[in-house]
């Protein structure tokens, strides 16, 4: 009679005492790789926590850095930058570059801890940059105003220099006042019912005997365009009795061109002074940089004076990058802007547009200018 044995097939050709101890190797086998994974698992959550941290939580700062720059005789988007009509320009060459700081809000901690390390862009807290007692939005539409004004004092400024005769100039025209659609920003008022107005003084003291409902006849000049004249009848003065001829108007130089400078999604009132330097450049003979590589930053007032800026050793590398080897530095910059790497570019220091011009000039005929 034939007997047929079920046998475990791992330990067919081994004891029984063997296939016990292979059984235990494996079940130990086992156990050493499961808490190796385990192991891994615990060293790997604080690892993804950070990571999650680094890329989802949101820090409050704000990262200053270097920006782009632009050449101020050049031109963007098919555009001259500085764009005059209706004189006479004169051939440049090369740059007279405004420069501008890099801002970037909403901050990951990863992108924070990446722009500290890259030793080129600052951390600064957002309060700072945006208060909380105001929106994102209305310091950006403030940043926009304080840009256009400062085209403005840039166009005045270099028409001061030139000495284009000063005129009471229409600055701003009252949407659906008295004067919309009869006087226009850049009008230059003359006279007033037959009586020459010179300046701001002999303009406000005819409007103090007017009343509302009043007519005036406005004689101007308008920017490429013939002598005009307007009747406009007076509204109600919120803050008085007189009439409301509906105009912001100021003393101001005066030219029968027009001045446009083409650059959007730049804030701020730093640009000024290179738009003045370009406005100058364009409409005299000669380069005012020598054909050199010149960049710079500096607010400006209507009769020249240049004024501190902000970021002022990001503007000097961004320069820099850009290939300049000249900055015209605010004079009260220039303590901050040594601190900048100035290996390679000049540092000259500015009060004025007269000044920064003749400096330009100086150092083109190889002459010593003031330096920071």
């Amino acid at each position: 009679m034939r007997v047929t044995l079920s046998v475990n097939r791992s330990c067919r050709h081994t004891t029984a005492a063997s296939c016990a101890r292979n059984r235990d190797v494996a079940t130990s086998t086992v156990g050493g790789v499961n808490r190796r994974i385990s192991t891994l698992i615990v060293a790997l959550v604080p690892v993804l926590a950070f990571g999650i941290l680094l890329t989802l939580v949101a820090v409050p700062y704000v990262a200053l850095g270097p920006g782009p720059t632009f050449d101020t005789l050049g031109e963007i988007d098919g555009e001259q930058v500085v764009d005059i009509e209706g004189a006479d320009l004169h051939p440049t060459t090369g740059h007279l570059n405004m420069t501008t700081v890099s801002q970037r809000d909403g901050l990951t901690l990863g992108q924070a801890l990446v722009f500290w390390a890259s030793g080129r862009d600052q951390l600064i807290p957002r309060d700072l940059v945006y208060p909380p007692d105001k929106s994102k939005e209305e310091i950006d539409e403030a940043n926009t105003t304080d840009f256009r004004q400062s085209e403005d004092s840039a166009e005045y400024a270099a028409l001061h220099y030139l000495k284009y005769p000063m005129a009471v100039t229409v600055e701003s025209v009252d949407p659906d006042g008295p004067s919309d659609g009869k006087l226009q920003p850049g009008d230059a008022i003359d006279g007033v019912d037959n009586k020459p107005v010179a300046n701001l003084e002999q303009f406000q003291e005819i409007l103090k005997g007017t009343k509302p409902g009043d007519t005036l006849v406005v004689d101007y000049r308008r920017k490429n365009a013939p002598l005009g004249t307007a009747e406009i009848t007076l509204g109600k003065h919120p803050k008085g009795d007189q009439g409301l001829l509906g105009v912001g108007v100021l003393d101001a130089p005066w030219a029968p061109f027009t001045v446009d400078f083409n650059l959007a999604n730049v804030g701020g009132p730093s640009a000024g002074l290179m738009f003045s330097l370009a406005v100058v450049d364009k409409l005299t003979t000669g380069d005012l940089n020598g054909s050199k590589f010149v960049a710079g930053s500096g607010t400006i007032t209507g009769d020249g004076k240049v004024g501190s800026i902000g970021g002022i050793t990001h503007k000097i590398v961004s320069a820099k990058d850009a290939g300049a080897t000249v900055f015209l530095v605010p004079a009260d910059n220039c303590a901050e802007a040594k601190t900048a790497d100035e290996d390679g570019i000049e540092l000259l220091e500015v009060h004025t547009l007269e000044g920064a011009i003749d400096s330009l000039r100086t150092l083109s005929a190889g002459g010593e200018p003031p330096r920071c």
